[in-house]
């Protein structure tokens, strides 16, 4: 009998010990859409539902030891890549993705949390625009992140970028927008806002779903339309929930709460 292969992601991003975000959250996504997480942390933080109170980044010797472990016995389907802490890491994160040939590679580029604490040096964005942006199969900054990464449309449209709306305020309705490389006519994505404040860690769950579905061989459009949905789905099924005194995390297991309460 032929054996079955998972579909695998490597999702490699720093430590949230509440567990609403970072590698987390990202195993939690991969997990409940149906491919296999493997994790390199590249960070660890001190952070609840209220904000970052600090982190701590890995040296770039422990990230690459990480990432030949992994690497070297697996070939994953996708990779996610989040919180990068320094320039040195970035380096040996874009070394490593080039020598063992990755693919599928999707970018959330974290530099400052919600509750403003920096969680990455400054000039980790350079290295990443020069050695990681050029790997990256899609990359997903907000509006916010992408006013400093991208200095005009011009570079942005060198991409395939997926520019998050959930920063815009007061809208009744949010609009992410996929640009593909060279073309200035986004595929639009709109979607309901949901009042709740339970929205922590919602960057790198997307990111991460985005991954999971193309580990699946999803295309790109495809994989980024269903993990919108499923996104937004995780974030009304879990508006109800509390969980801590500040921003709750979405409720990335509401398929497997369903199928536990009908047994």
């Amino acid at each position: 009998m032929k054996k079955k292969k998972y579909n695998v992601v490597l999702t490699i991003a720093g430590s949230d010990p509440s567990g609403g975000a970072g590698i987390q959250a990202d195993i939690k996504t991969c997990s409940a859409l149906g491919a296999y997480a493997m994790s390199v942390i590249t960070a660890i933080t001190a952070q609840n539902s209220r904000g970052v109170i600090r982190s701590e980044g890995l040296s770039p010797d422990m990230v690459a030891a990480q990432l030949d472990a992994v690497l070297s016995d697996v070939t994953p389907d996708a990779v996610k890549i989040g919180m990068i802490p320094d320039a040195c890491v970035a380096e040996v994160i874009a070394d490593k993705l080039e020598k063992y040939h990755a693919r599928n590679i999707v970018i959330d580029p974290v530099a400052i949390s919600t509750s403003g604490h920096r969680l990455s040096a400054c000039d980790t964005i350079e290295v990443m625009q020069s050695q990681l942006f050029p790997l990256a199969t899609l990359i997903t900054p907000n509006i916010p992140e992408a006013e400093s990464i991208f200095p005009d449309i011009k570079t942005l449209l060198t991409y395939n970028v997926l520019l998050k709306g959930g920063h815009v305020i007061g809208a009744d309705t949010l609009t992410d927008r996929l640009y593909i490389r060279g073309n200035s006519e986004p595929i639009l994505f709109t979607h309901r806002r949901i009042n709740t404040h339970n929205t922590h860690g919602t960057g790198c769950t997307l990111s991460s779903a985005i991954a999971a579905y193309m580990a699946r061989g999803m295309d790109l459009e495809t994989s980024v339309g269903n993990a919108i949905k499923w996104l937004s789905d995780a974030i009304a099924q879990g508006v109800d929930y509390t969980f801590g005194s500040g921003n709750g995390p979405v409720n990335h297991i509401y398929n497997q709460i369903e199928q536990w309460k009908s047994k």
